[in-house]
């Protein structure tokens, strides 16, 4: 499924996220985000997505690839898709 183990990010990296809505959580797009150095702790990493830090858990699902997390994307949203 192509998903980034986030042990294995680096600075610059570009990643793909399926990010919901917060003002309507039916809505899910993907967007494309990057991994940037963390502005108050050198050693670790962070998600630069919609002009927002958000820091990386290691059960964020991080894609390497726009199809990959459209993919999985259609599938959580609705499952007999993927039959």
């Amino acid at each position: 499924m192509d998903l980034i183990d986030p042990k294995n990010l680096k600075n610059g990296d570009e990643v793909f996220v399926i990010y919901r809505n917060p003002h309507v959580p039916s809505v899910s797009n993907v967007k494309a985000g990057e991994i940037v150095q963390h502005p108050k702790d050198p050693n670790a990493l962070a998600l630069f997505l919609n002009e927002t830090l958000h820091v990386i858990e290691d059960d964020d699902a991080l894609f390497s690839t726009q199809a990959a997390a459209e993919k999985a994307c259609s599938e959580a949203l609705d499952p007999y898709d993927a039959l």
